[in-house]
């Protein structure tokens, strides 16, 4: 359930910050009668994502076993890959972000309605196909339950409300820092996902050796147990992994903190002409 709702929260945030520019550059230069193409894209974006999600449960739920697993290893795959991009791309760009997207916003009210409800689609669209597909993905290694969709649900709605909060300038938090922590948590959900794929793989007999554990943890850490429950939830963190898995979401775990974790490299400052 953590897991999920730090999905919402992240990318949830992202786009009520986006929502947030859009209406602010209106409001602020006289266009509110703008508005309602922002939201018409918004909306069009949400209906693309929880379509998007409609159709990966049923694509997933009509599929045999091996194909059920292959489908799954590839969705966790690519939801590593997007999610991964997602966190060093907001690292590098959040600070130039505002200005990019009033930028934009400003083209498209010179070209029209149409361009400014594109323009809001796209912008929020990215964000939603990205939350939907890491929580499908997310959600392949847990027990069958509605903790998933609560977790996601509170966390959207606790996004909407932080929004809602900087766009009044009633909250103030620290991006930077709540985008660095985030991050380093998507980075181990990430991990564990990473770590399921190669497992769906190894279901599917495209990679050998699901009987080969790296070790057995089930006596203090049975599956069946609350905390068991808990962190095969929150990271798929299991008692028994593969060496394969093992392997996997350590390959993965270390390069990707130690680069996010690095200093950013800062441009040195032009010499003074003389």
């Amino acid at each position: 359930m953590f897991a999920s709702f730090l999905i919402g929260l992240r990318e949830g945030l992202e786009a009520a910050l986006v929502v947030s520019v859009l209406v602010a550059f209106l409001v602020k230069s006289d266009r509110s009668d703008r508005l309602p193409h922002v939201w018409t894209g918004v909306l069009a974006a949400v209906a693309l994502s929880v379509g998007f999600g409609a159709i990966l449960t049923f694509t997933a739920a009509r599929l045999g076993h091996t194909g059920q697993e292959l489908f799954d290893a590839i969705t966790s795959l690519l939801a590593v890959v997007f999610v991964t991009w997602m966190i060093f791309w907001m690292r590098r760009a959040a600070r130039a972000l505002s200005g990019e997207l009033r930028g934009k916003l400003a083209g498209a009210l010179e070209l029209g309605p149409v361009a400014v409800v594109v323009m809001a689609f796209l912008a929020v669209a990215r964000e939603g196909l990205e939350t939907t597909l890491l929580f499908f993905a997310s959600v392949q290694g847990a027990t069958t339950s509605a903790q998933p969709l609560i977790g996601i649900s509170l966390g959207l709605l606790a996004a909407v409300a932080l929004g809602y909060g900087l766009y009044k300038s009633a909250v103030r938090i620290n991006l930077t820092k709540f985008f660095t922590w985030t991050g380093l948590l998507l980075i181990l959900v990430a991990a564990g996902i990473f770590k399921y794929g190669v497992h769906d793989l190894q279901e599917a007999n495209v990679l050998p050796g699901l009987s080969t554990y790296a070790f057995d943890l089930s006596a203090v850490l049975p599956a069946d147990s609350w905390y068991g429950a808990l962190l095969a939830g929150m990271l798929n963190i299991t008692p028994q992994p593969s060496v394969a898995e093992t392997i996997a979401w350590a390959v993965y775990l270390v390069p990707t903190l130690f680069l996010f974790l690095r200093p950013a490299r800062t441009q040195p400052s032009p010499a003074p002409a003389v």
